[in-house]
């Protein structure tokens, strides 16, 4: 069964010893199906618009005091905002940030999410849309420049697995 409602509230958040807000996000990605019904091994990742703008972004959002792990805070977050279920992969990196908007300190953490279920009606389904695309286009469209990182991280990530075993 898959809770319909997003956590809200600051309550439960987790922040690092220097006091900065720890929070978490995801990469969700699949491979497109080609013309044949097969698997390509053309790479697509999700986007979904911010709350509060017209920017595209990422999932992501805090790591709670209830949540044992990133990766079971970052599954939450890819299933509220964009309503995707999938397995979580290996971190993509660390990064420390300040709001714009209220000059708070932030660490976040991204990891590339394998989405394995896409759900219609999905906690934050109206208030946010989400779009398919290249990574390439969503590094264009990305409002944050530490998920651009994070991004280039799993496209050479993925870049290397391909070499190393490619999809026939």
């Amino acid at each position: 069964m898959v809770c319909l409602v997003s956590r809200t509230g600051r309550e439960l958040q987790r922040y690092n010893n220097s006091g900065c807000r720890q929070v978490v996000g995801c990469i969700p990605y699949r491979y497109k199906s080609g013309c044949d019904g097969n698997m390509s091994n053309e790479l697509e990742v999700l986007v979904i618009s911010s709350q509060k703008g017209q920017g595209l972004t990422f999932p992501k959002g805090g790591w709670e005091l209830d949540e044992s792990t990133m990766e079971e805070a970052a599954s939450r977050e890819s299933l509220e905002e964009a309503g995707v279920l999938g397995n979580i992969e290996c971190e993509l990196g660390k990064w420390s940030f300040m709001s714009k908007r209220h000059g708070t300190c932030y660490e976040g953490y991204m990891f590339p999410l394998l989405v394995k279920e896409q759900l219609d009606p999905w906690p934050e389904k109206n208030v946010r849309r989400r779009l398919w695309m290249a990574a390439a286009e969503a590094r264009e469209v990305c409002q944050h420049w530490w998920m651009k990182e994070a991004l280039d991280i799993f496209v050479e990530r993925q870049q290397q697995k391909a070499v190393i075993s490619p999809v026939f």
